[in-house]
């Protein structure tokens, strides 16, 4: 048992990291109430957490490299636990969202790490043991999430989702310090600042742009002009560094970027417009934290348990095929969800949430093992790096997106100023004060979420249409060959942490 400690303390971090993802949802509501947030407020403190991690986990493997997995690891843990502290005392919403920006930064750093640090500590079947176990522990992430905020709201309150992580970060410090090993890559890549930097404000400016809407303004056309000119800069850098961030030449091969552009938009589809959902659960149906976070378990469970179970066709069914219909089964399942009337339950969107779950289980797997056979060997740690890169980036801009689009949806049938009332969770405080008002609150959140949906679904089947169109099988003999799943565990510091993408 004494081995696998070091197994224990990577798991702790990737567990609170992933959780922390969509832990939020199911206590927003609670969160508007005592903080007096508006709908912009709600969409930064899931976005920014999203987009920090995303945007620097390539980066910050390349410093691990340099300056000791474990050492970056405890440094991650230790943001992650002050971060935690910090949302959970939290005075105003201001606090919460930049203190939900530095834990972004601390689980980038576990991320970057966890891979590496099970790869330098395992070896022979207990290194395919351990990253077995790992990869069940991210997979559990998942469906955790919404109950274990469920339950910290409703017993203990919504500060409780944060300050939980307190005593399991004490836990993985200390273990970390005892049992696990320091490793460095003997040669390690310089770490991209300009890179980093450029491609940072790029993506923080556009989800900016996303969520503040107001398309004909100064300050939004200038944030989508940063956008551009952030981009431009980026894509110059990377051409020009010897060691960059992100080879570009990747991007010539047509089906490893369809396989980024449908991470991301499998993201997007998939599960940013369950914030929204969760409003409509709580602040409409009154449903208490815990059960609208079962309402949702469907959805994760889903896609764990058919996640779990492709494997045993993975390597002998066509990428191309599974990609596609996982991709198509998503957008069916958002749609499936677009039939909220004034007078529905929470029961109506269960079969497009198990569909949802479903699809995602199969587009995940191989969807990574696709983007890494497409890359060469050397590269492999960088693509899983991107493709992870492109799903938290999916699920921040998705976020963003959606919430245009579920505002506009409530506006244009409950008018501006109610609209923002009901999307910053105020639904059971507007109906108190002029319950006349409840037929109407109903029909707002009924034609916001019915539209978010059928966005969502429209967002899952451009991705179906991209795979489809764009991933080549390949051919051994005139038959369709699947691509390789990626390896669990290849030596090479950052190169392994990143390689592994299937959350």
């Amino acid at each position: 048992m004494r081995k696998w400690w070091p197994l224990v303390a990577v798991c702790a971090g990737a567990f609170m990291l992933l959780v922390d993802v969509t832990i939020v949802n199911v206590a927003l509501p609670d969160m508007a109430r005592q903080l007096h947030t508006t709908f912009t407020d709600l969409q930064w403190v899931i976005d920014l957490y999203a987009l920090v991690l995303g945007a620097l986990v390539l980066t910050v493997g390349s410093v691990a490299d340099r300056f000791g997995r474990r050492r970056l690891y405890l440094l991650g843990l230790v943001l992650f636990a002050a971060s935690s502290l910090t949302c959970g005392l939290a005075p105003n919403v201001g606090v919460l969202i930049a203190a939900r920006g530095v834990q972004g930064l601390g689980a980038a750093a576990m991320f970057a790490t966890t891979m590496a640090l099970i790869s330098s500590s395992y070896s022979g079947r207990d290194r395919g043991v351990a990253f077995g176990a790992w990869g069940a522990v991210n997979g559990a992430a998942a469906a955790a999430g919404p109950i274990i905020g469920g339950l910290l709201t409703t017993h203990f309150g919504w500060r409780w989702i944060f300050l939980v992580n307190l005593p399991v970060s004490v836990v993985a410090v200390a273990l970390t310090l005892v049992v696990v090993v320091e490793s460095r890559d003997p040669h390690p890549r310089r770490v991209d600042v300009p890179g980093m930097v450029s491609f940072t404000v790029a993506a923080a400016a556009l989800t900016y742009a996303l969520i503040r809407g107001a398309w004909a303004s100064g300050l939004t056309l200038g944030l989508l002009a940063v956008t551009v000119v952030a981009l431009v800069s980026f894509v110059l850098v990377e051409r020009r560094r010897s060691d960059p961030m992100l080879d570009l030449s990747l991007l010539r091969n047509r089906s490893f970027t369809a396989m980024l552009l449908a991470g991301g938009l499998l993201s997007a589809a998939a599960w940013s417009s369950m914030a929204y959902l969760s409003l409509w659960l709580q602040s409409v149906l009154d449903l208490s934290p815990i059960q609208a976070g079962l309402v949702v378990l469907p959805s994760a469970l889903g896609a764990f348990i058919v996640s779990a179970a492709i494997g045993r066709v993975l390597h002998t069914a066509s990428p191309r095929l599974l990609i596609g219909t996982g991709l198509f089964v998503i957008a069916a399942g958002a749609l499936a969800q677009a039939v909220i009337r004034t007078g529905s339950s929470w029961a109506v969107v269960l079969p497009g949430l198990a569909l949802v779950g479903i699809g995602a289980g199969l587009s995940m797997a191989p969807l990574s093992a696709t983007a890494m056979a497409e890359v060469p060997h050397s590269r492999a740690g960088m693509a899983g790096g991107a493709l992870s890169t492109f799903r938290q980036l999916g699920y921040a801009f998705g976020i963003a997106v959606l919430g245009q689009v579920f505002r506009g949806g409530l506006s244009h049938t409950a008018g501006p100023a109610l609209a923002g009332a009901l999307s910053g969770g105020q639904a059971q405080a507007v109906i108190a004060r002029s319950p006349g008002l409840e037929p109407l609150v109903h029909r707002a959140f009924a034609a916001g979420l019915d539209l978010t949906f059928v966005v969502a679904a429209a967002v899952g089947a451009i991705a179906c249409v991209l795979v489809v169109v764009l991933v080549r099988p390949h051919r051994r003999g005139g038959e369709s060959v699947p691509a390789p799943a990626p390896a669990a565990a290849a030596d090479g510091g950052s190169e392994a942490a990143r390689a592994f993408t299937e959350y």
